[in-house]
């Protein structure tokens, strides 16, 4: 099995709906690496004690942004956000930048649990599957 770094995120009205994906799933999820926004990666580790599962700053504080920075570094393989699209988000702004990013740097990314049980039922999830990277260099070398 490949190891997965795998970020995941959920607006408030979807964490039960991620926590639940996780336990329907947890055979496939075993054994990879997970990073959070603050309250999504508590529950999770209260209801997966099993899962290595570090939390980083809650959304709207910032950790919309630290995983969109580690988007960028090449250190998330898989970005799971459960999303909420019946209410507004005061950090809107930052979740259409993390969106933006894993579509830029052209990682998995499941909005919903049937894009994620999708995704983690794909031999290509435990198959070692890369991405094609991206290349930047057109757009480096530019003239301004």
């Amino acid at each position: 099995m490949d190891c997965k770094r795998i970020a995941l995120v959920a607006h408030d009205a979807r964490k039960r709906d991620l926590i639940a994906w996780i336990g329907a799933n947890i055979a496939a999820l075993d054994g990879h690496l997970f990073w959070a926004t603050g309250t999504t990666g508590r529950l999770v580790r209260e209801a997966h004690p099993s899962l290595d599962v570090t939390s980083l700053k809650s959304g709207p504080l910032g950790g919309d942004q630290q995983i969109g920075a580690m988007i960028a570094e090449g250190r998330i393989d898989l970005l799971v956000f459960f999303v909420d699209p019946m209410t507004a988000q005061p950090h809107d702004v930052d979740v259409k930048a993390l969106t933006r990013l894993a579509t830029l740097y052209n990682i998995p990314m499941a909005c919903n649990e049937a894009t994620a049980d999708m995704v983690v039922s794909s031999p290509l999830f435990s198959d070692g599957y890369c991405p094609r990277p991206v290349d930047f260099a057109a757009h480096d070398s530019r003239s301004v």
